[in-house]
């Protein structure tokens, strides 16, 4: 029997095999479609990485919670996600997506909307 060679990981049509942590959990940074800014940093289990494939629409574990999370499932604040792309080790990814409305919980158009000066955080000028 001939046997196929394996292909690896980083050539075109590999397999997508993710590498999940020892927590079951992948790491996924959001960004937006039309202006590449990074807009959240969260993580993914097998069960939120399927639904985010399956509806389109990104889907998290919440660590806090405890459970599956649909960003904007309270909010309305979804993310419209264009295109999943894989790292070269399959342990992390970016979701490039559309959000409708704010990215960030606190009203913010993305998570990342301090720096830090010092020992300080202070407003990113935008």
């Amino acid at each position: 029997m001939q046997q196929t060679p394996d292909v690896p990981s980083e050539a075109p049509g590999a397999p997508f095999t993710p590498k999940f942590d020892g927590a079951g959990l992948i790491t996924a940074i959001v960004v937006d479609a039309d202006g590449g800014s990074v807009l959240m940093l969260a993580h993914m289990d097998t069960e939120a990485l399927a639904k985010t494939r399956e509806t389109g629409l990104a889907h998290f574990h919440s660590r806090s919670r405890g459970r599956l999370w649909m960003k904007g499932e309270t909010s309305g604040n979804v993310l419209r996600v264009d295109r999943i792309l894989v790292d070269c080790d399959q342990d992390a990814l970016i979701l490039v997506c559309r959000p409708v409305g704010p990215a960030c919980h606190t009203g913010a158009p993305s998570c990342f909307y301090r720096e830090l000066e010092g020992d300080a955080l202070r407003p990113v000028n935008t």
